[in-house]
């Protein structure tokens, strides 16, 4: 079966190299991606899974409050190291 899909060039541009780098051709490389879309529960296996995962639900750029994220995770961790933990 044959799908035609309309693609950012720069999309199509990362895929092929990712298949390049894989040793498959583009079709064979997209057809995988899109079979383990299909999966339910997909194990997150390294952090840019988390953060396409992230990102695919909508959760990247939801505090646009915290203008420097390592500040902010910085401040967080001195602060749970002063607390008191009786």
């Amino acid at each position: 079966m044959t799908v035609s899909l309309d693609l950012p060039q720069k999309l199509v541009d990362e895929l092929s190299d990712e298949a390049t780098r894989r040793g498959l051709s583009l079709s064979e490389y997209a057809s995988q991606i899109l079979s383990a879309g299909r999966e339910k529960g997909m194990p997150l296996r390294t952090g840019a899974d988390l953060v396409t995962y992230w990102r695919s639900e909508g959760l990247v750029g939801t505090r646009p409050e915290i203008e420097d994220s390592q500040a902010f995770a910085r401040e967080i961790r001195r602060a749970a190291e002063r607390r008191d933990r009786s």
